[in-house]
């Protein structure tokens, strides 16, 4: 994928006037944006490393949010209502649409959002080299099972992106569990993102699915999945580990101890599913990875 490749993507979907104004900044703020982000009454923003930044002359109407939603969908809400009851829905080349509105709950789930009042559109980027200098320390530990540690957005799965890669060209067999199709960014079967020679990616099935289909199919030697966030991820790490396969996953915290507080991820660190963590620190707008052993 070219540089600016996927800032273009994510402003195809923007309704035309604001698609113009949003190609009409300037290159650095392009290169730089992590998300477009759509209000409401507000005028249009670039979500930046140093926070956000309007552009535009007009205020977003709902009719526009309405207007991303079907070009995210290709004018059929209906054939993508699981995504959109998630919350999100993801289009070409990774980039995934964050929706925020009135829900429609039944049966005590949230079967669809209407009335939209802001969404948010992540532009997916591969950071060559990122991940040199960590993959380098992973290896002198002999590639333990990681988990890859930051708040949301902080960049977890560029990381993740480029370690996959690494190791792929490394000669490793490696399976990309890619549930929303964010990390390969596949496209009519083929990934739109470099994630090495030897890595096979399926989308769209749950991670508990897909773990057991991609061990039993294609013998992987490591196993990387996007987002653990429920008791079901957890438990596909888990029995991702006793099949001699190393693990690569990410999770929401802001540190390892605060991932031992989440009950959702305390069975990880007690069964010492994984070894390592790599925590993503960002300040000043720069991300610095920490590596450290867990304990177990």
């Amino acid at each position: 994928m070219r540089d600016n490749e996927g800032f273009e993507n994510a402003a195809a979907l923007l309704p035309l006037d604001i698609r113009q104004a949003a190609l009409a900044l300037a290159g650095a703020a392009r290169a730089s944006a992590e998300e477009i982000r759509l209000r409401s009454g507000r005028r249009p923003s670039l979500l930046l490393a140093e926070g956000e930044s309007p552009f535009g002359d007009r205020a977003v109407q709902p009719h526009d949010l309405d207007t991303v939603l079907e070009n995210a969908t290709r004018a059929s809400a209906h054939t993508a209502l699981e995504c959109v009851a998630a919350g999100f829905v993801t289009v070409r080349g990774g980039c995934r649409v964050g929706l925020c509105g009135e829900t429609v709950v039944r049966e005590g789930g949230v079967r669809s959002i209407r009335r939209l009042s802001s969404l948010s559109i992540r532009i997916p980027r591969q950071h060559r080299g990122c991940a040199g200098e960590v993959y380098a320390r992973l290896l002198e530990l002999g590639l333990p099972d990681t988990l890859i540690v930051s708040p949301p957005g902080a960049g977890k799965t560029t990381l993740l992106r480029e370690l996959v890669r690494l190791a792929s060209e490394g000669g490793r067999r490696v399976s990309l569990i890619d549930e929303r199709a964010e990390i390969a960014g596949v496209w009519d079967g083929a990934p739109l993102f470099d994630v090495g020679p030897c890595t096979d990616v399926m989308t769209g099935a749950p991670k508990p699915e897909a773990a057991a289909m991609l061990i039993r199919a294609m013998t992987p030697q490591l196993l990387a999945m996007d987002e653990i966030t429920t008791p079901a991820d957890v438990e596909a790490a888990r029995s991702a580990t006793g099949c001699g396969v190393k693990l690569l996953a990410t999770a929401h915290a802001g540190s390892a101890r605060e991932l031992a507080a989440r009950p959702v991820y305390r069975p990880l660190l007690e069964d010492s599913i994984f070894r390592a963590a790599i925590v993503i620190d960002r300040r000043g707008g720069q991300r610095r990875y920490r590596l450290e052993e867990l304990g177990g």
